[in-house]
């Protein structure tokens, strides 16, 4: 029963990680040279794609009980790609 019960509570968690909408600034001081605010829409989408094609639900899981920052391995992905291509990501 405890087995079951924490399989449920980690896919509750691990729910939220499609519905992850990174927080970028847009208008302030940018650590980056140049700003691709145009680009946010476009960069987001494939970004997203980028991460879910290469993140499967136990290694979503692994990652997770393994991060420091307690986040599953598709929001570490999608936010490393948006600042790979010089967005400046809050969260």
């Amino acid at each position: 029963m405890k087995n079951i019960l924490l399989v449920a509570i980690l896919v509750c968690f691990l729910n939220g990680c499609a519905s992850y909408q990174p927080i970028i600034d847009t208008k302030g001081k940018s650590k980056f040279e140049t700003s691709n605010a145009s680009e946010i829409s476009n960069d987001k989408i494939l970004c997203d794609k980028l991460a879910k094609n290469n993140t499967t639900f136990f290694g979503n899981i692994n990652f997770w009980i393994l991060s420091p920052r307690a986040e599953t391995q598709y929001t570490d992905m999608y936010r490393k790609c948006l600042e790979g291509r010089n967005h400046n990501v809050l969260n």
